[in-house]
């Protein structure tokens, strides 16, 4: 490995920081978006079970608040049961827009390296296209130099799309994902606004 990277020269270091990064955000969002995490399958049970008994005091909403995304819209919801529903509606809408920049956060940015990386790669690929060319003068060529200028151009073009297809690829993947916990969480949203004007009835 430490070869490689000698012959690739000095632009392979910023693809290595991006590669680690990009591997982090990976990482990040495929824990972050566990349908577990953000919308756990027994909490609208348990809502609407403490709805039903009456347990919706400040505290067990601020609970159910810090629970999960899902958690968060649930509390809202109950929160603003008895507002008129312009006022329901308004600061439900609120909530989801949170809710959902918080679900594709970081998304946008593996969008952003899957464009950057090749074009850094392409940069690469120029350092070392000057390195083949520095190699050439009126008494001929240096072959060690040539062949450093080669590698450089390659290996960096090689490594840029490397990085740039698991980026789109993830990007895609946790876009896809995102928007459909977003609408699993309106969804639940909606059922726990009409038990709850039910109840209220």
């Amino acid at each position: 490995m430490l070869a490689i990277i000698q012959a690739a020269g000095w632009p392979i270091w910023p693809l290595l920081a991006l590669s680690i990064l990009t591997l982090a955000l990976i990482v990040e969002r495929a824990i972050s978006l566990r349908t577990a995490h953000v919308a756990p399958r027994q909490l609208p049970r348990q809502v609407a079970e403490m709805l039903r008994n009456g347990q919706d005091s400040p505290d067990a909403l601020l609970r159910l608040e810090r629970h999960s995304a899902l958690g968060q819209i649930l509390a809202d919801v109950l929160r603003v049961r008895h507002e008129p529903p312009a006022l329901r509606l308004a600061a439900i809408e609120d909530t989801g827009r949170d809710v959902g920049r918080q679900l594709h956060r970081y998304i946008g940015a593996l969008g952003t390296i899957a464009v950057v990386a090749p074009l850094m790669g392409l940069f690469g690929t120029v350092v070392g296209m000057i390195e083949i060319f520095g190699a050439y003068s009126p008494a001929g060529a240096d072959p060690a130099q040539l062949a450093y200028g080669i590698s450089v151009a390659l290996y960096n073009t090689g490594f840029g799309i490397l990085i740039a297809i698991p980026a789109t690829a993830f990007h895609r993947i946790y876009r896809s994902r995102a928007d459909n916990l977003v609408g699993d969480l309106e969804r639940e949203a909606s059922r726990l606004q009409r038990a709850s004007d039910l109840a209220a009835q």
